[in-house]
């Protein structure tokens, strides 16, 4: 299984907010699954990033196409080669 790195920009349009509830309710499908493990989402510049597990980037897109609020983005797609950070550490050890 590969890692994944989608960002998304969108635009607002007609019928936007109404897609949000379902939307959330699919990405909330996909955090369970553990097909996607971060899920950022900023209004101020009305971008999201994606990190997810798949196949390959077919399945990828797939997936991406499942949203609802597909037809309002535009977005980048690449491959993870190195996923590393805090939350992938062993806790630190604090002596009592």
């Amino acid at each position: 299984m590969k890692k994944y790195q989608v960002t998304i920009h969108f635009t607002m349009g007609d019928g936007f907010n109404e897609l949000v509830p379902p939307h959330r309710t699919y990405i909330n499908f996909l955090i369970n699954k553990e097909v996607v493990e971060q899920y950022i989402v900023s209004m101020e510049t009305q971008r999201v990033w994606i990190t997810l597990n798949a196949e390959n980037r077919e399945e990828v897109v797939k997936i991406l196409e499942r949203s609802p609020m597909f037809k309002f983005w535009d977005y980048e797609l690449d491959e993870i080669f190195l996923w590393d950070g805090q939350h992938y550490r062993l806790p630190a050890v604090q002596p009592n």
